[in-house]
């Protein structure tokens, strides 16, 4: 696990991107938590750290695909799932962990 933004850089409902060991990550904070994820849309590379975020999921801003926090997995649409990766909030840091996907 690796720092990847402090957690006042996201508000509550937000995401934005960070770049962890390398690899372009979306965090997302939550109702539930905070939630890393591929950055790109893998529709067309739609910026996904733009897009709107609801309880648990995200909506690119380029074509609208919705796609779940947790799991990564395409809701309504035939899109791959998002890579999806651990996420722990320590203090008032919140790491990710981008060696280990949670889903691809």
């Amino acid at each position: 696990m690796r720092p990847a933004c402090a957690v006042g850089d996201v508000p509550l409902g937000e995401g934005r991107q960070a770049e962890v060991d390398g690899v372009r990550v979306a965090i997302f904070h939550t109702v539930d938590g905070f939630y890393a994820v591929q950055a790109s849309c893998p529709h067309r590379g739609g910026p996904l750290a733009d897009g709107l975020v609801g309880e648990h999921s995200v909506i690119c801003p380029l074509h609208a695909f919705r796609f779940d926090l947790a799991d990564g997995a395409p809701l309504g649409n035939g899109c791959p799932a998002l890579e999806t990766f651990p996420v722990e909030v320590r203090g008032e840091h919140v790491y990710v962990s981008v060696g280990v996907a949670v889903a691809a």
